[in-house]
């Protein structure tokens, strides 16, 4: 299965451009602030026990190709697990830029990577976000608004 999925991306790297430039990803701060009392919410798993949602303020399409947002985790005592991230639709890929300390600050780090999108593991918030607005296979959905749409109503039925 892996082998299948360096092959895919291998065969989508080979559509591109030759001459075109090598993508560049675009210098990126966690907002100063955000909001958790108007979350667009999603499903990751059912019977989960922690509720997913991104602040609808913070969603932004980069120049650079890149979905950014906050991703807001809440559990039902009303603990919070508040992440600043990134979406590449077009390598299926999702990068963490910053942890919220639950104080006052971000916690950021130049260690962290891009990481490919997985059902499995820490990726599967990411990935079924991506899947239900911010992706069209590996093309970005839109505006910010489309996006926020696409999330909120579902995808229009096509037949």
């Amino acid at each position: 299965m892996i082998v299948l999925a360096v092959c895919s991306f291998n065969s989508q790297a080979q559509l591109r451009d030759p001459d075109s430039e090598p993508w560049r990803e675009a210098a990126s701060t966690p907002p100063a602030s955000f909001k958790t009392d108007q979350l667009q919410t999603f499903d990751v798993a059912q019977g989960a026990a922690l509720t997913y949602g991104i602040d609808p303020q913070t969603l932004s399409v980069g120049a650079d190709g890149v979905v950014r947002y906050v991703l807001v985790a809440k559990s039902g005592s009303g603990a919070l697990n508040v992440l600043y991230q990134g979406i590449r639709c077009e390598t299926a890929e999702v990068k963490t830029y910053g942890r919220w300390d639950n104080q006052t600050s971000w916690n950021t780090s130049a260690k962290d990577a891009w990481q490919a999108l997985s059902f499995r593991g820490p990726s599967r918030p990411a990935m079924m976000l991506a899947r239900g607005g911010v992706c069209e296979g590996r093309t970005i959905t839109g505006t910010p608004q489309k996006i926020l749409h696409t999330l909120k109503n579902g995808r229009p039925d096509v037949r």
